[in-house]
């Protein structure tokens, strides 16, 4: 007969499946990704704070990515860090800790897409009707769009956490690398139907939703596009709606293959590495996407490593 610990508080979680050989280098790998999200990321907020030339909406709704990177990060990556030290045995977790984790984790992907339709909607605006975009995005609009895209993601991901703290735990496994609302309510011996199809709708909802405003806001940015001969106004669209679209669609692709990896699990360790990734590569990507596409961001980097002319004396 099995047995079980009910409604412990101390928690033990699985952890990545790395062999000896292989440890050190995925440490290292995970690391580095984890400093350079952080130094790229402070460096792009405060660099949007601190220049007025920065001081427009796209700009200001795009400094919730970072923000959002950096929380995500934070959260995951140093704990992943040091259980990866660990022997299996000694990877713990309270069951609070654990919950604040999940709460992040779940925050971090939601506020990923609502962040990227608000900013879509920017992007709209500033095409589609460019002589009424400065009456259009104020500050206060600008103020609203961003608490918009984290309260709505707050609400959401409240909702699921607390259908899973409802349930009596039975079991002290997570079988993940960090914890997840999944995992979190498969510690329970207790019906999950409602968890199951409130995390189905969750997920379609979010996506469908997010997929289906970026099919026609482009759409409609396409079509002003190709019935202009402003070469001008063609080339800006291009370029802004280029990288927003990329960041988008690298976004997807991670959510996307996490989620289906999820359906095997004979490829339990490849969803693993899938689900770390998940908030690696977006936290990597977003300030060099973003970095490389900004005129104004290339001009300040240029000149803080460009030689200073020392005068004569």
């Amino acid at each position: 007969m099995e047995n079980y610990t009910y409604n412990s508080y101390t928690l033990q979680v699985e952890g990545l499946n790395v062999s000896k050989e292989s440890m050190y280098p995925v440490f290292l790998f995970f690391f580095f990704s984890y400093v350079f999200i952080m130094v790229a990321n402070v460096s792009i907020a405060v660099l949007v704070l601190i220049d007025k030339n920065l001081h427009q909406p796209m700009y200001l709704l795009f400094c919730s990515l970072p923000f959002n990177d950096i929380l995500g990060n934070s959260i995951l990556v140093p704990r992943l860090l040091i259980d990866m030290l660990r022997p299996p045995s000694e990877r713990l977790i309270s069951y609070y800790e654990c919950l604040v984790q999940a709460f992040t984790s779940h925050m971090f992907g939601t506020t990923s897409v609502t962040v990227l339709m608000i900013m879509a909607f920017d992007r709209y605006v500033a095409i589609c009707n460019p002589l009424r975009y400065a009456v259009i995005m104020t500050n206060k609009m600008v103020v609203k769009l961003t608490v918009s895209a984290w309260g709505v993601a707050f609400v959401l991901v409240g909702i699921l956490l607390g259908l899973t703290i409802r349930l009596n735990r039975c079991r002290t496994l997570i079988t993940n690398p960090y914890c997840d609302n999944a995992s979190l309510f498969k510690l329970s011996c207790e019906s999950v139907f409602i968890n199951n199809v409130y995390g189905l709708t969750f997920t379609v909802v979010l996506f469908t939703g997010s997929i289906g405003s970026m099919v026609i806001t482009y759409a409609k940015i396409t079509v002003v596009c190709l019935t202009s001969n402003n070469m001008s106004l063609n080339s800006k669209a291009l370029k802004t709606c280029s990288t927003h679209l990329l960041v988008y669609l690298i976004m997807v692709f991670s959510g996307m293959s996490n989620i289906a990896l999820h359906r095997f699990p004979q490829y339990s360790d490849y969803r693993k590495l899938s689900s770390i990734l998940f908030h690696i590569v977006p936290g990597c990507l977003n300030p060099i996407i973003y970095g490389v596409q900004s005129k104004e961001i290339r001009t300040f980097v240029s000149k803080l490593f460009e030689p200073k002319k020392v005068l004569p004396s």
